[in-house]
C-alpha cells in the first residue's frame, strides 16, 4: 500500500463526514427557504400608511393643495393631511395656472387631445381648457406643459379616491386647512314641509292641483278661500305629456321655483363684481348683488369648506385656506410734461392696501337673508364658500364649479 493513499478506516471516515454535511446543507436548505419566504410574507402584510390613509379618505371631505414652489401634492381629507407626493409642474413658457379649481373630470386611460396623443394616466381634468393632474415623468423640476405630474404610485392611489368637485388648490406656497369659525358661515336649515293635503285649505288643494298639472295658478292664486262645505269636488287633470317641454330657469338667475338638484354648493363672492353666486353639482342655481364694507379694501382670497355637523349637531364644522398673496397696490399715472411750462412729470404715487383676514373678509360681507335661507337648506359636507376680490375666470364655465385664477 502506497504511503500517500488513505487507508480503509480513514476512506470510510471521509465518506460518512461528507455524506453528513450534504444532510445537514439539505436539512438546512429548506428551513432557510421558509424563513425567506415568511419575512417576504410580513413584508407584503407591513400596514402601508399612504395606503390606508387613501381608503380612510374616500368616506371625508378632500382637499387637494400643490404647491409650485416645492413641487408638491398634498391630498387633506377632513383638514388632516393623508398623503404627499413630488409633482412636477408647468415650464417656463407653459406655466400652471395657480387659483382655487375643483375636478371636473376623470379618465383612468387618458391620451392627451393637443400633444400627439401622449398618455395621461389618471388623469383628473381641473381646466377644459387642458390642465390636469395625471402620472408622468419627475424629473426633479417643472417640465410639464401645464399639468401636474405626478407619481404612479400617487395617481394611482389618488384616482379612486376623490369624486367630481373635489377642490383642487394651486399656489406657490405650500397651504394647508385649519378649523376656523364665525357666525356668518351657513349652517344646516331644514327645508320647510308641505302639510298633508288633508290638512290644507281648499284653495291650496287647487294650488297643488293646477301647479302638478303645469298650468297657470295666476287666476287661482286671486280666487278666494271656500269654506269646507262649499269646496266643489276636484277632478284632477289628465298627466301632462312627458314630451312637452318643461320652462327652465335662466342659467345664473334662478327663479321661484328652480328645479330640483343634489350634491355640494359652492358659493362665490367676487368683490369685483359685487355679486353673490351659487352653484350646485356644477349647475348655476341663482345670483344676487350683495353689499361690501369698504369696497376699495382687498378681501383676499379664502376658501371656506364645510366638514360635516358638529359634535353636537348644533352646526357645520369649517375650515379654512387662504390662498396667499401680496399687498394690492393702486397708482396714480404719471402726468405727461407741460410742454408750455417744462414742468416735469409729476413723480408717481403708490398706494399699498392689505387684505382682510378671512374673519375680517366675512365681517364686511352683507348677504341677503334670502341668498342665506336658500343656501343654509341646501348646505351639505364638501359645500363651499370662495371669497375673492377676483371675478370668475374665464375657465369657469359649462361643468366646473367657480374657478378663480390668482395668476
Amino acid at each position: 500500500m502506497s504511503a500517500n493513499r488513505p487507508g480503509p478506516i480513514a476512506l470510510r471516515t471521509a465518506l460518512l463526514s461528507t455524506a453528513a454535511l450534504a444532510l445537514i446543507v439539505g436539512l438546512a436548505q429548506p428551513a432557510d427557504s421558509a424563513t425567506r419566504k415568511a419575512k417576504h410574507a410580513t413584508a407584503e402584510k407591513k400596514p402601508n400608511p399612504e395606503r390606508d390613509g387613501f381608503s380612510e379618505a374616500r368616506h371625508g371631505v378632500q382637499q387637494i393643495v400643490v404647491s409650485i414652489g416645492s413641487q408638491r401634492v398634498t391630498l387633506f381629507s377632513n383638514g388632516v393631511r393623508v398623503a404627499q407626493a413630488p409633482v412636477s409642474t408647468g415650464q417656463p413658457g407653459h406655466p400652471t395656472p395657480m387659483g382655487v379649481f375643483s375636478i371636473i373630470q376623470k379618465d383612468r386611460y387618458h391620451h392627451s387631445n393637443i400633444y400627439s396623443g401622449a398618455p395621461m394616466p389618471y388623469m383628473q381634468r381641473i381646466t377644459w381648457s387642458g390642465v390636469a393632474i395625471h402620472e408622468g415623468v419627475l424629473p426633479g423640476h417643472p417640465a410639464s406643459h401645464g399639468c401636474i405630474r405626478t407619481t404612479h404610485a400617487f395617481a394611482a392611489a389618488l384616482w379612486p379616491t376623490t369624486k367630481l368637485g373635489v377642490r383642487v388648490i394651486v399656489s406657490r406656497n405650500e397651504l394647508a386647512p385649519t378649523p376656523f369659525e364665525h357666525p356668518k358661515l351657513f349652517t344646516p336649515k331644514p327645508k320647510p314641509v308641505e302639510p298633508p293635503e288633508a290638512m290644507m285649505e281648499p284653495k291650496d288643494k287647487l294650488l297643488r292641483v293646477a301647479e302638478s298639472a303645469n298650468i297657470s295658478t295666476d287666476a287661482l292664486a286671486d280666487a278666494p278661500a271656500a269654506t269646507p262645505a262649499a269646496t266643489p269636488e276636484v277632478t284632477k287633470p289628465a298627466p301632462v305629456d312627458a314630451d312637452r317641454p318643461k320652462p327652465v330657469a335662466p342659467a345664473g338667475k334662478g327663479s321661484e321655483n328652480p328645479a330640483k338638484r343634489t350634491g355640494q354648493v359652492a358659493v362665490f363672492v367676487s368683490r369685483k363684481e359685487k355679486k353673490l353666486y351659487v352653484r350646485q353639482g356644477m349647475i348655476p342655481v341663482f345670483d344676487m348683488p350683495i353689499t361690501i364694507d369698504d369696497p376699495d379694501r382687498p378681501l383676499g382670497t379664502h376658501v371656506f369648506t364645510a366638514l360635516g355637523p358638529q359634535a353636537d349637531g348644533s352646526g357645520m364644522r369649517w375650515n379654512l385656506i387662504t390662498v396667499l398673496s401680496g399687498p394690492q397696490k393702486e397708482a396714480e399715472k404719471p402726468r405727461a410734461r407741460n410742454k408750455k411750462h417744462g414742468e416735469p412729470p409729476k413723480p408717481v404715487v403708490v398706494e399699498t392696501k392689505t387684505a382682510s383676514t378671512a374673519a375680517e373678509a366675512l365681517d364686511r360681507i352683507e348677504l341677503p337673508k334670502e341668498a342665506v335661507d336658500r343656501i343654509s337648506e341646501l348646505l351639505v359636507p364638501g359645500s363651499s364658500l370662495l371669497v375673492s376680490d377676483l371675478g370668475t375666470s374665464y375657465e369657469t364655465g359649462r361643468g366646473t364649479d367657480f374657478i378663480v385664477l390668482t395668476r
